[in-house]
């Protein structure tokens, strides 16, 4: 009787919409790679290193609706023209983005997602250079927003450029 009054106030009838915006299924890392390649003759020098750092997205659609999201970081620490320290990271979450427009959807994978992993990559960049001995790297916070628009305005560029006929001066 209880199972009856049940599925009649559940459902009989009503419709559900699909739940809209983002859900994150699972966050974890993916790769890591390390290296030293001065090994411990790095230790016998003054700790003035130049820091570069890269960075990229990868999306690996799942679904229409599931999405395998991976920041991919790469730290370079150099003197010298010698390198220090090598970290390669590719952090990854699976995410569930329903119910938005192409561009809503865009514009999630490439700027929200990378954000939401950034914390996690900037961790184990951390943890792996403590472990090899070196002092902590706090990366900075990066604004996934510009980074997104200054990518969106170089594609609009290339294609106006593509469109406009080159002329030989």
């Amino acid at each position: 009787m209880a199972d009856e009054n049940n599925s009649q106030a559940n459902g009989a009838g009503a419709t559900q919409e699909a739940p809209r915006g983002l859900q994150i299924k699972r966050i974890y890392l993916k790769d890591l790679s390390y290296e030293t390649p001065m090994g411990a003759e790095v230790f016998n020098r003054s700790w003035k290193p130049k820091i570069d750092q890269e960075l990229n997205v990868q999306v690996n659609n799942l679904g229409e609706s599931h999405h395998e999201v991976v920041l991919l970081m790469t730290i370079t620490a150099t003197m010298e023209d010698k390198v220090v320290f090598l970290v390669e990271v590719k952090q990854a979450g699976l995410f569930n983005i329903q119910g938005l427009d192409k561009a809503q959807k865009s514009q999630v994978i490439n700027t929200t997602c990378p954000q939401i992993l950034f914390p996690y990559a900037r961790e184990v960049i951390d943890s792996t250079l403590s472990r090899g001995s070196f002092p902590p790297l706090m990366l900075p916070p990066i604004n996934f927003d510009a980074v997104f628009a200054q990518a969106v305005q170089q594609v609009k560029k290339k294609g106006e450029s593509a469109e406009t006929p080159a002329t030989d001066a």
